[in-house]
């Protein structure tokens, strides 16, 4: 039987599991709808750590502020056009991206 992780260990694991990938790479799980924008000057890493642990209050308020976000169609537009590199990390079944 699986253990819960707590915070620590999940945030060693989450960031381990980091990794950069481009546009052509995210395309795919965008077409999914499963996407997630995370703003620069956030932390990735806390972002999946809060999402794996289900803290609604945190998620609510970055929402609200728009520092965290399902994905756009402008914002799929934008990146086919400038092909940008994201920090991305996979807290199932939502990609979390960040553009570096």
């Amino acid at each position: 039987m699986n253990t819960p992780l707590d915070a620590n260990e999940l945030r060693n694991k989450l960031n381990s599991e980091t990794g950069q990938l481009g546009w052509q790479e995210l395309q795919r799980h965008y077409a999914r709808g499963v996407v997630v924008y995370v703003a620069s000057g956030m932390d990735l890493v806390d972002v999946a750590v809060r999402l794996s642990m289900d803290d609604k209050a945190a998620l609510e308020r970055w929402l609200h502020a728009g520092l965290v976000a399902r994905a756009t169609d402008q914002q799929a537009e934008d990146w086919a056009r400038r092909q940008p590199q994201f920090w991305s990390v996979v807290v199932a079944p939502w990609v979390l991206v960040q553009e570096i």
